[in-house]
């Protein structure tokens, strides 16, 4: 076959990722999600797995992807097929002679192009190579359903949160205001406290629709991940969420085997340089066989009779002389599609190994925030306690309260915000190293326990 053989790109990788806490071990490949033991999640994980459009879609692109290679294969043997005719007519000038008559003629044929310089071969190494890329590119979709469907089920439960503390906090400042109402009509505070604490009420009140609007409109975002219509979803607690233990992301050389869009990348990579060699092949001879052997007789009654029976078989060499340079450049064209895929291929790569990095910074950063911001709303709650008791007791004005519960409601959505995205960090991180097993087959056909 002409054209250039099928190596496997290089790339230079780091002997660790920069971020990455547990060097030298290796990621389990595994169902990841169930590391979260969070029973909704799993089940609206397999509903998207089964039902989302875009995986569907993928999936037909797989079946696509076969059938070309199957129009591809079928060039390399014969090609049989038939020619039936029939004519009636005189051959005489006045047309109405005496030798009117019909001729009937049934010939089978076959032809058959010689693969000699492997273009063929060649295409059908790149319809191969493209139905693997096919098949990474549905498991690039399938991790990235899981990952955002996940993502969009944590950033639920925190509009969740988020939206349960603002009512909380409306109807504190509710019965505040009540308060400050009934003391300012009795002459006991200025009309200032009065003031501030309404501003205070309308505050909270405004966050209630704000995020009852963000739940609303999660909600209905995981509805169409899932294949469904828009509707409410069962889930649980943001505050019952288990965090994930530190998770061994491996080698960045293992990677390359892993992550479906790397692979994917190497297999158009592949595919290209395949057909460098179909164009190539355009530039020699192609060398063909042919054969009929039929029947022809002017009456159907002798019409499979020895007489009427007749067969040929030839050859030819067909070849291009000059063409001002077409045939050359579309290999030069070829190359540099090929060029573009190994260039794509590589950029995939250094992505790759930022998103890695990336997401492991994320989930140690986002751990240590964590923490902080729990102190910091343990410290809030209890000065606005302090700050309360202070003012009932008449030892403070009523600005320091304000300001000590508007810290609070702030660190209380702060501290959920943080949490869900910790929790996110984690599913980035997954994605990153390449997801996991996607069915019990794929886990059964890689050596591992279902």
């Amino acid at each position: 076959m002409v054209g250039p053989k099928l190596e496997k790109p290089v790339v230079d990788t780091a002997e660790q990722f920069r971020f990455d806490s547990i060097a030298n071990d290796s990621m389990i490949n595994l169902s990841w999600w169930k590391l979260l033991n969070e029973p909704e999640l799993d089940t609206l994980i397999y509903v998207a797995l089964e039902h989302n459009q875009d995986i569907l879609i993928a999936m037909s692109r797989i079946e696509q992807a076969y059938a070309v290679l199957g129009v591809s294969k079928a060039d390399l043997y014969p090609q049989f097929g038939y020619d039936i005719s029939g004519s009636y007519g005189d051959p005489s000038t006045a047309g109405a002679g005496s030798g009117a008559g019909g001729m009937v003629n049934i010939t089978p044929n076959v032809y058959w192009e010689l693969d000699f310089w492997g273009k063929v071969r060649r295409s059908n190494q790149a319809a191969r190579a493209e139905i693997a890329a096919s098949e990474e590119a549905l498991r690039l979709v399938q991790v990235g359903i899981i990952t955002a469907v996940a993502d969009g089920y944590f950033r639920l439960l925190d509009y969740d949160q988020r939206l349960e503390i603002s009512r909380r906090t409306w109807e504190t400042r509710k019965e505040s205001l009540w308060i400050i109402q009934q003391r300012f009509e009795k002459g006991v505070v200025p009309e200032i406290d009065l003031n501030q604490a309404q501003q205070q009420e309308a505050i909270a009140a405004t966050a209630i629709p704000v995020y009852e609007r963000a739940v609303a409109q999660t909600e209905n975002y995981l509805s169409v991940l899932l294949g469904q219509n828009p509707r409410k979803l069962e889930r649980g607690l943001l505050d019952e969420q288990v965090i994930s233990p530190e998770i061994p992301v491996g080698l960045p050389s293992e990677l390359l085997q892993r992550r479906p869009d790397l692979i994917q990348a190497e297999q158009q990579f592949y595919a290209e340089t395949a057909r460098i060699g179909v164009m190539q092949a355009m530039r020699f001879p192609s060398f063909s066989i042919t054969g009929a052997a039929g029947v022809a007789s002017s009456d159907l009654s002798s019409l499979f009779s020895s007489d009427a029976l007749m067969y040929s078989v030839g050859g030819s060499i067909l070849g291009p002389i000059f063409n001002w340079g077409k045939n050359k450049r579309r290999v030069d064209i070829q190359k540099e599609t090929a060029r573009q895929a190994l260039l794509t291929y590589e950029q995939a790569v250094l992505n790759a190994f930022r998103e890695v990095d990336d997401a492991l910074i994320e989930v140690d950063t986002y751990g240590r925030e964590v923490k902080s911001r729990e102190r910091q709303k343990q410290a809030a709650i209890h000065a606005a306690m302090l700050s309360r008791a202070r003012y009932d007791g008449g030892q403070t004005a009523y600005l320091e309260v304000l300001d000590t519960e508007r810290s609070m409601f702030n660190a209380e959505l702060e501290s959920s915000a943080v949490k869900g995205a910790l929790l996110s960090s984690y599913l980035f991180l997954y994605k990153a190293l390449g997801g996991g097993w996607i069915t019990p087959e794929e886990e059964a056909s890689a050596g591992e326990t279902p």
